[in-house]
């Protein structure tokens, strides 16, 4: 229970937020709502802290939550009760990140202060980090989203300031993943003084601007006349609705005009000046290359960071420094039950809890965080990096699923990019864009007679052809850094791999087959994906 005196305050803020609804102007009523929703934020960072303090004591109230009243389970022992009574699940259910748009009510900051409502509590703390470490950036329409959220809005990492936005919640909804970010990105075109440029996943911002780089005359066009063409995967009805929006500014075309003409290295500080920092949903795992080389190019100069841990659906983590380059989360103990298998795997295993965890070692994670959904294994693996109190700050590593292997040789995702990077270096002019795999059993007959392999497909730059001594030369590299993938090879167990080059645009197009906006899968696992990636070959 929270004492007297923070119970009033909260109360306050969200008096506060109801009469800042109420005022006419638009400005002044978003001053009023940010600054309400970020003492919200501090108080329930604050509140974090205190949690922080005994987290055996946070997980256990929160396992009495998810179980219900009357199971047992909280009191000494009753984690331990928990794992007996439930056995391991396989895998949690598949979800895409994040949750519905909907207006947050006045009242439910109350709540947010002392319950478990895990989408508002980390919304609110992303804006207190985010306002603290650059202030001035939570403007009035100064942050553009590009985010695909087929059939209806996803809430954006600031949902409870919608007023943040001047992006149109429409043109996120639409069918075509394409046709999506081309019009969220007209819109944040339109937008000059943009300070925050918000994507849901890396590869969101790395298409959005290929799609600059492609079209910009058409954007132009469009911004000067303040129209709105029609395209496919565009609805009349809801090109009507964005039309409406949007006004003729010749000087902002023009303006767009001459700086893609200069080129596209460091095009997106150029487009927006005050532009502070760039927000992606996920900036971990592979997803790590597609902000490498937005760093490198079109937003050179610019910090990234990602605020959100969210597995299957789940917000389970927040990252409370924004200015720290590499990303890292701070578990929540109050946002799920946690558990650990250690790495690697033993032949008993025996998850550990929240507060039994190691600095510098990796753990398999185990969540509960939905009722009747008990001790799902996620497939994902973690690394503690530290500690916040008594709270473990975690940086993802590596998804199970996106191993590598015909024989049982096992070869993680992110060690394979390495030696794909490793191999890369060997050819003289590449750049690496994009790439995926796949093992040889997915094509059925049409792999033919050959021994079990690895199906390789990358688009790079630089080069358009790669000679059979330099295809060989990531088949060499795995060898050297993996000796179990050696010995199948020597043994002709495991066949050379297939190394393909593809179009500019492919994995474009793959994204928008996966059907929602998802981390990019690094090993395929359906037919009919493999089919698409392997009708855009072109050596």
């Amino acid at each position: 229970m929270l004492p007297a005196v923070a119970v009033a305050a909260v109360v306050a803020v969200a008096v506060a937020v109801a009469v800042a609804v109420a005022v006419a102007v638009p400005a002044l009523r978003h001053r009023l709502v940010r600054s309400a929703l970020r003492c919200v934020g501090g108080r329930y960072r604050r509140r974090l802290e205190a949690l922080g303090i005994d987290v055996r004591r946070s997980q256990e109230r929160r396992l009495r939550q998810l179980l219900g009243t009357g199971t047992g389970a909280g009191a000494a022992g009753g984690c331990q009760e928990f794992r007996e009574r439930h056995p391991l699940a396989q895998r949690c259910r598949d979800g895409a990140p994040g949750h519905a748009v909907s207006p947050v009510r006045p009242w439910a900051l109350l709540r947010a202060c002392w319950d478990t409502d895990s989408p508002l509590q980390g919304s609110l703390l992303y804006l207190d980090a985010l306002g603290a470490a650059f202030p001035g950036v939570l403007a009035h329409q100064g942050t553009a989203l590009l985010h695909w959220s087929p059939g209806r809005p996803r809430a954006p990492a600031g949902w409870p300031l919608p007023t943040l936005y001047c992006t149109p919640a429409p043109a996120g909804a639409l069918a075509s993943r394409g046709t999506a970010l081309r019009v969220q990105l007209l819109f944040a075109l339109r937008q000059r003084a943009l300070r925050v440029l918000e994507a849901g996943l890396a590869a969101e911002l790395h298409d959005a601007l290929a799609a600059l780089r492609t079209e910009w005359p058409l954007l132009a066009q469009q911004l000067a006349l303040g129209r709105l063409k029609p395209q496919p995967g565009l609805p009349e009805g809801v090109r009507s609705q964005l039309q409406a929006l949007l006004t003729p500014d010749a000087a902002r075309a023009a303006e767009l005009r001459t700086e893609c003409a200069r080129g596209f290295e460091g095009i997106v500080r150029r487009l927006w000046p005050q532009l502070e920092v760039v927000v992606v949903g996920s900036a971990h795992g592979t997803e790590r290359l597609y902000c490498d080389a937005l760093r490198q190019a079109d937003c050179q100069g610019l910090p990234f960071y990602s605020p959100f841990y969210q597995v299957a659906g789940a917000l389970l983590g927040v990252n409370l420094w924004p200015e720290e380059p590499v990303p890292q989360f701070l578990l929540c103990s109050d946002w799920a039950f946690f558990e650990f298998l250690p790495c690697p795997a033993e032949e008993e295993p025996q998850t550990m809890l929240l507060d039994e965890l190691w600095e510098g070692r990796e753990y398999g994670l185990v969540v509960t965080a939905q009722p009747g959904e008990y001790r799902c294994h996620t497939g994902e693996v973690l690394r503690v990096t530290g500690f916040h109190r008594q709270c473990p700050v975690v940086e993802p590593v590596r998804r199970e699923s996106q191993k590598l292997s015909v024989r049982g040789e096992s070869i993680p995702e992110e060690q394979f990019c390495q030696s794909l990077c490793r191999a890369l270096g060997m050819w003289p002019g590449a750049h690496l864009v994009d790439y995926v795999c796949a093992e040889s059993g997915l094509l059925g007959d049409s792999s033919g007679p050959c021994a079990p392999h690895y199906e390789v497909f990358m688009e790079l730059q630089g080069l358009r052809d790669l000679s059979e001594g330099q295809r060989y030369k990531l088949d060499q590299c795995l060898q050297e850094d993996f000796p179990v993938y050696k010995s199948f090879r020597f043994k002709g167990s495991i066949g050379p791999l297939h190394l393909h080059l593809v179009g500019s645009g492919a994995f474009a197009q793959l994204r928008e087959a996966l059907g929602s906006a998802v981390p990019m899968p690094r090993v395929l696992r359906e037919e009919q994906l493999l089919r698409l990636i392997q009708g855009s070959i072109i050596s």
